[in-house]
């Protein structure tokens, strides 16, 4: 699957453009329901995709954590998402995808890998709370494809975090409260619950306000109903809020239209910008800047993030 990375600078070009390409794949026919569903993860996590190794597996490994492979000498850990959504089938795992989520490498088992498939975001959206509740909260988002098949947008935050490691009350260690007489205040969007409840935290621990949007158009609206407050009562958006901390990957509006939105709108001029993402390779932080990100922090790392807010707070 030489496609996943000969392409690269033709989807950095997707950047503004509120569109994404997924690897769509499955997990095999479901034996309760018969249904052979089509999950999808972005291209960009991928790094390749190959026939399953041996596995080594190692003692007290969490649920669904199958063991390790060595891969050109890195110690990847495989992760069988049958498991984690709690999918009975008769169908064994046949491939193993390679992802990269902030450097961390980590192997996922799945039935089968079909193509690479260019979304809208507009057309992609939560998915219904009864599929939320039956795959666990592993799907994020979900589009209809031009043959009507439904595609699911799956989680993998929430794989890792179920998976250990990735959210550990230790991350937190060592997060202050702001050292400052002024309350701060930022909207952050996100689709990931997982990822919200992170922010949230790391906020919380800085004693920094919060407004909370599950995409780039619920944060878009909300930004808009402020600026409109201020204009009324003449005041400028920074007293109201003091900074926009966005995720990527968003269904209905990405991030980089987001940034884009509030980079071209003069009302939001003294605005700053962060991008939030578990993509963290070069080509993706370039993409947040090419489109006005003032920066770019990975997820998973919550002292880092604080301590990128504290720098733009005390420039204010």
């Amino acid at each position: 699957m030489a496609t996943l990375i000969d392409s690269i600078d033709e989807r950095t070009k997707l950047a503004g453009t509120n569109h994404l390409e997924v690897l769509l794949f499955s997990l095999g026919t479901n034996d309760h329901t018969g249904r052979n569903e089509v999950f999808g993860i972005n291209v960009f996590k991928v790094r390749e995709v190959l026939n399953i190794p041996e596995i080594t597996s190692a003692p007290e490994m969490p649920d669904g954590v199958e063991g390790f492979v060595s891969l050109r000498g890195e110690m990847v850990p495989i992760i069988n998402l049958q498991k984690f959504c709690n999918l009975t089938s008769t169908d064994e795992p046949k491939i193993l995808m390679i992802t990269e989520y902030n450097t961390h490498i980590q192997g996922f088992l799945v039935n089968s890998v079909d193509t690479i498939q260019r979304l809208n975001w507009e057309q992609v959206k939560a998915p219904p709370p009864l599929l939320s509740k039956r795959l666990g909260g592993l799907v994020t988002a979900v589009s209809e494809l031009s043959d009507k098949r439904l595609v699911m947008i799956m989680d993998v935050e929430k794989v890792l975090a179920d998976a250990g490691g990735f959210y550990d009350d230790n991350l937190f260690d060592g997060i202050e409260k702001l050292d400052s007489d002024r309350q701060h205040t930022i909207l952050f969007a996100d689709d990931s619950n997982i990822a919200r409840k992170q922010i949230t935290k790391t906020l919380d621990h800085m004693g920094v306000k919060h407004i909370g949007a599950v995409n780039g158009s619920e944060a878009w609206i909300l930004l808009n109903r402020m600026a409109d407050k201020c204009e009324i009562e003449n005041r400028d958006i920074i007293t109201e809020i003091q900074l926009v901390l966005t995720d990527v990957e968003m269904p209905e509006m990405d991030g980089y239209v987001l940034t884009q939105k509030i980079k071209a709108d003069p009302r939001f001029k003294h605005l700053p910008v962060i991008m939030h993402s578990s993509l963290t390779a070069a080509a993706n932080m370039d993409m947040g800047k090419g489109v006005g990100a003032d920066a770019y922090v990975p997820k998973f790392d919550p002292r880092q993030l604080a301590a990128t807010l504290e720098r733009f707070f005390a420039a204010l």
